[in-house]
C-alpha cells in the first residue's frame, strides 16, 4: 500500500490497544505556527465541558507546550502508578501527559528521530490513563518520526487538521490529510484558525491570511469544516497564562465555537452523553 518509508495497512492493523482510553483523536498540522496546540487544548477543555472524560498527550517532544497552556507549574512531576507507569497530571478537569513533566524544559532535547519516536511511545503506553473517553494527541508539525510511530502503533479513531487560510499553510495541511488517508484514519474535519481579524479599536474585519482556504481543502478531501476561529490577542494570551479561552471565557463566542466543534467530533466518534445530559460513563 505504501512505498519505502511509508506505512502499510497491515502495520496499522497490528497497533496496540491503549488501556484506559476509549477513543484517540490526533490533532495535526502540516506546518508550525498555525495554532495547533492552542486548538488542541481548547478542544479538549470543550469536550470536557460537554461532559466527557478527556485526556491530552503532548506529542511534541522537542517543543512541548501543553504544560504551560494547562497551567501546570514548572517542575511538577507525575506520580508512579505501578512498576512501569505514571499517573497523568490533571488540570482544569483534563488528564495530561507531556515530556515537559519529565525533563527541564529550559534544556534543549538534542535527540535523533528514533529516540524521539521511542519517547512518544513511552509517554503513550506508560501513562495510566483513567477511563478516558477521548484522548487528544497534540502532534508535532510535519509528517516525520512521531507521525509514523502513531500510524504504526496506535489505533487512531480520527484526525483533526488545523490550518490557516494562507496558501502555504494549506499546501502543508494537504500533506497531513494525505498521510492519515494512507493509513485509513478518517479526517474528522478541518479547523480554520486565524480566519478573520477584527480591529479592537474600530471594529473593522479583515481576512489577513486570506479567506475560504479551510472550505477549499475540506471540499477537496470530502471533509467538513469543524469551525473557524478569529485572530485575536485574547486567545493567545489566555493560553499562555494557563487559562485557555474555554476556561477564561466559558460563555464567550469563541468558547461556543470550540464546544460546537467538540460536539461534532463526539458525534463522528459515536459518543453521546447518556440521558440527554452533559455526562457520559466510560464503558467498553
Amino acid at each position: 500500500m505504501a512505498s519505502q518509508g511509508g506505512v502499510t495497512a497491515q502495520q496499522y492493523e497490528e497497533s496496540v490497544v491503549i488501556e484506559g482510553v476509549k477513543h484517540i483523536v490526533a490533532v495535526a498540522s502540516g506546518k508550525g505556527g498555525v495554532g495547533k496546540s492552542t486548538v488542541t487544548v481548547n478542544l479538549a477543555l470543550a469536550m470536557a465541558a460537554e461532559g466527557y472524560r478527556v485526556g491530552i498527550l503532548d506529542a511534541d517532544i522537542h517543543g512541548p507546550s501543553q504544560a504551560q497552556m494547562l497551567g501546570v507549574p514548572e517542575g511538577v512531576r507525575p506520580q508512579q502508578a505501578g512498576e512501569n507507569k505514571f499517573k497523568p497530571l490533571e488540570s482544569h478537569g483534563v488528564q495530561a501527559m507531556s515530556m515537559a513533566f519529565m525533563v527541564d524544559t529550559r534544556e534543549p532535547m538534542v535527540w535523533r528521530g528514533p529516540m524521539v519516536a521511542g519517547a512518544f511511545q513511552q509517554l503513550l503506553t506508560q501513562t495510566a490513563w483513567q477511563d478516558v473517553d477521548v484522548l487528544f494527541i497534540d502532534m508535532p508539525p510535519g509528517t516525520g518520526d512521531i507521525q509514523l510511530t502513531l500510524a504504526q502503533k496506535v489505533p487512531v479513531d480520527g484526525a483533526v487538521i488545523v490550518t490557516t487560510p494562507q496558501d502555504i499553510a494549506l499546501l502543508d495541511a494537504r500533506k497531513g490529510i494525505e498521510m492519515f488517508r494512507k493509513v485509513n484514519v478518517p479526517v474528522l474535519g478541518v479547523v480554520e484558525n486565524m480566519s478573520l481579524h477584527v480591529c479592537s479599536q474600530c471594529g473593522h474585519a479583515e481576512p489577513i491570511f486570506g479567506e475560504g482556504g479551510g472550505e477549499r481543502i475540506a471540499a477537496e478531501y470530502d471533509a467538513r469544516v469543524l469551525g473557524r476561529l478569529p485572530l485575536t490577542l485574547s486567545i493567545r494570551e489566555q493560553a499562555d497564562s494557563g487559562r485557555p479561552t474555554v476556561i477564561a471565557e466559558p460563555e464567550g463566542e469563541v468558547t461556543g465555537t470550540f464546544r460546537d466543534m467538540a460536539r461534532q467530533i463526539a458525534e463522528q466518534l459515536g459518543e453521546q452523553p447518556e440521558g440527554g445530559g452533559p455526562s457520559i460513563s466510560f464503558s467498553d
